[in-house]
């Protein structure tokens, strides 16, 4: 069977998880595993208003699609879906969706965890905060816990 080819999408609005599931998975007979992230913003306890993410339009795409087919080449995966917001989220809105389907859950689950292990800390996507209280936060810096979670992935 030829690799899946993953489905790449950046974009400002939101997006339908179920209807992603179902686009991935739907009269298939070699998905036997469909593994789900969704990403959501938080308030962080109070103090956020909301998140904006920006990104390079084309730079971001192409970094995405390069890191989805080294999943595909890592794991068995039969379907692979990498979604990724940008603009301004509100606490509770989507910011990010990976839906990998596979035969068997090991690889699905897998594929997942590699996937965002990168979108947390290498992906091209910067944060900025902006405050309940009506101030700016400022851009939020990766976290050094990120960058180990991925170190596990090196070859």
């Amino acid at each position: 069977m030829a690799p899946c080819r993953p489905t790449i999408r950046v974009q400002p609005g939101d997006f339908d998880a179920a209807a992603e599931i179902r686009a991935l998975a739907e009269n298939r007979r070699d998905v036997g595993a469909v593994v789900t992230f969704t990403g959501l913003c938080r308030d962080e306890g109070g103090r956020l208003a909301a998140l904006e993410l920006e990104h390079y339009p084309g730079m971001a795409e192409a970094e995405l699609e390069r890191v989805a087919q080294e999943a595909v080449g890592r794991w068995p995966v039969t379907g692979l879906t990498v979604i990724h917001r940008h603009g301004v989220m509100k606490p509770g809105e989507n910011i990010v969706l990976i839906v990998a389907a596979s035969a068997h859950r090991k690889a699905a689950f897998e594929a997942a965890d590699f996937l965002m292990d990168y979108l947390k800390s290498r992906a091209p996507f910067w944060k900025k905060e902006h405050l309940a209280d009506g101030g700016e936060g400022g851009w939020v810096e990766a976290r050094e816990s990120d960058a180990a979670a991925a170190g596990r992935w090196k070859k």
